[in-house]
């Protein structure tokens, strides 16, 4: 035995205060070992402190104390919506208003906000906040889970972060609160549920607190439209809420990023609203007795909640085939990146669409706005949509063989699920255990992000030190 291994076993040397420095002896070695991941993989990071906290939220919601019974949920169940929280999804295999009580929903509420911002962005904001500045090692964790473009801008943008989120959500809430005392609800019922809509709605999630939705509240612009600014606004992401906070509605100062995402979402907005009240609008199931007000609002509505919000006004098993084919575009679409919304990202969209009007045109450069982008970018734009893709399908394939249910609704709730939108067709809840647990990580997936997913579960990172001599292969 060596001297050190006999001090620390000798009762002799045990002396006062000794816990407590065994246990900042086990924080250092906690510290060192998160360390270690974020140097070498800081994807993996990403994924372990997301499955940590999912793990976490599966154990708080499988309490009596969370159930309106005081019965323990069962663990397919409880792990089912603590995925669907963390990852700001809103799928759900029991409700919401009747199953949990005020201590479960309040579990959900909280796993939303903290699944919106990001554990590993919570994590670096709580760094910045205890130590007031963030080391090199914490400014790569937050660049990971954020997406930030360059170094430099990690603490500008984690600031932005949570006053964004807090002051959206706010300034949601307050909208919201006053509604709801005028229709007859209690001051602490209002409050909660104009608390409960801001952060779900803010952060995409498409929780709802009321056993019926928002479906009574149809034609209610009161409700409606604070929901759809919430959702708009979460999707568009941190790094866009940056830059128009710093150079504001001057789009000559804005970074090619910030253009593209906007654009996008304005263009996918647009063509939304059409084509689904185009499509629905003589369908009486949905839309077809309504008058053109409400036709246009619930287009509208529809088209913003597409992209990741999850509230819906109609029921989906009663849209015509062609429009369900629609919304399984515009889920998997999604939103902006580093944002709330999930889907492939509206800048994957655009980076593709750019490569093959260049490619049709001639040119070598795919170039817009003044801006070359990188070979490397469309490399990763095609990984994303072929990872996603492959990802839907081999989950739509699993899920059919387990609920023998049609097509059409097999494949929007697995859309649904990849791109954290929270729209369904009510298959999640009627699917058996084993179909749960593969939404359930079909969310995470889409979550993270496919690229990160990619990363983390590599072996190691590695580095070519050589190439091999050019040969094209005959395409097309």
């Amino acid at each position: 035995m060596t001297q050190s291994q006999s001090r620390s076993t000798s009762p002799a040397s045990w002396q006062p205060g000794m816990p407590e420095r065994e246990g900042l002896w086990i924080f250092t070695r906690l510290r060192d070992f998160i360390d270690s991941i974020a140097n070498s993989s800081p994807a993996r990071l990403a994924l372990s402190a997301f499955g940590v906290v999912i793990l976490v939220f599966t154990a708080l919601l499988s309490l009596p104390l969370a159930s309106a019974t005081g019965q323990v949920t069962p663990l397919h169940q409880a792990f089912f919506t603590a995925s669907s929280a963390v990852c700001v999804t809103g799928l759900t295999v029991v409700s919401t208003a009747v199953h949990w009580s005020f201590f479960g929903q309040l579990v959900i509420l909280v796993g939303i906000f903290v699944g919106g911002l990001g554990t590993l962005t919570l994590a670096s904001l709580l760094a910045l906040m205890v130590s007031k500045r963030l080391g090199v090692r914490g400014k790569l964790i937050a660049q990971e889970a954020m997406n930030a473009g360059r170094l430099g801008e990690v603490g500008t943008l984690l600031r932005i972060v949570i006053v964004t989120s807090v002051v959206i959500e706010a300034a949601l809430a307050v909208t919201l609160i006053p509604r709801f005392l005028l229709l007859g609800e209690s001051f602490p019922q209002a409050v909660w549920h104009g608390v409960f809509y801001a952060i779900s709605s803010f952060n995409n999630a498409g929780f709802t607190p009321h056993s019926d939705g928002i479906v009574p509240y149809e034609t209610d612009l009161w409700i409606l439209v604070p929901l759809m600014l919430g959702v708009f606004l979460g999707s568009l992401g941190f790094p866009v809420v940056m830059v128009l906070h710093q150079n504001g509605l001057r789009w000559k100062k804005w970074n090619l990023h910030t253009k593209l995402t906007i654009q996008v979402s304005f263009i996918l907005l647009a063509a939304g609203t059409v084509l689904w009240g185009f499509l629905e609008w003589d369908n009486l199931r949905t839309i077809g007795d309504m008058d053109l007000g409400d036709k246009i609002t619930h287009a509208l509505f529809a088209s913003v909640m597409l992209r990741s919000g999850g509230f819906n006004l109609v029921d989906q098993n009663h849209m015509e085939s062609t429009t369900m084919l629609l919304s399984d575009a515009l889920m998997f679409a999604g939103g902006g990146s580093a944002s709330t919304a999930g889907g492939i990202k509206v800048t994957t969209i655009a980076v593709m669409f750019l490569a093959i009007t260049a490619e049709a045109r001639g040119d070598a450069d795919v170039k817009i706005y003044g801006r070359t982008i990188p070979e490397g970018t469309m490399r990763v734009a095609i990984s994303v949509i072929v990872a996603g893709a492959t990802l839907v399908s081999v989950s739509a394939l699993l899920l059919l063989h387990i609920s023998h249910a049609s097509l059409d609704r097999v494949l929007f709730e697995t859309i649904s699920a990849f791109a954290t939108v929270g729209l369904s067709t009510n298959l999640s809840a009627e699917l058996p255990p084993e179909g749960v647990y593969v939404l359930a990580l079909l969310m995470f997936a889409g979550r993270v992000g496919t690229v990160t997913l990619a990363a983390g579960l590599a072996l190691r990172q590695r580095s070519q030190l050589y190439h091999y001599p050019e040969e094209r292969p005959i395409i097309g």
